[in-house]
Order: C-alpha cells, then structure tokens, then sequence
C-alpha cells in the first residue's frame, strides 16, 4: 500500500467529495483526508500513481500526485 497526496482543483462541494470516495473506495483504495479548501485529497491504495490518477479522472475530476 502506498499514500498519495493529489491536488484536485476543481473540487468544490460535498458533491465532489462524495463522487472522489465512492471512486476510490470502488477501486479498492481509502480516502485518509480530503479538504475542499486546500483541495488536497490524501488516498492510500495499492494502485499505482497513473492507475489513481485515471480513477480520479473516470470520476470527472483532474488530478495530480503532489510530490
């Protein structure tokens, strides 16, 4: 299991919370944190940073892997 931090700028809303849990939760991974202000989502999963990334994406939403 690896943790990432991904900024995700266009989320705004519980709505957007919402639809970035249930897609890593679908793809076997946890959201640890997630802060609509900062818009940094913390996720712990076995996928790897592209194959995350692509979820987050599949869900409507860019992101990307905050080194």
């Amino acid at each position: 299991m690896a943790t990432y931090n991904l900024s995700i700028p266009d989320m705004s809303c519980a709505h957007c919370e919402n639809r970035i849990r249930a897609a890593v939760k679908e793809a076997g991974g946890t959201v640890d944190s997630l802060n609509l202000d900062s818009k940094v989502v913390t996720v712990t999963t076995d996928l790897a940073e592209d194959a995350l990334i692509a979820v987050i994406d599949d869900a409507g939403y860019d992101a990307k892997i905050l080194k």
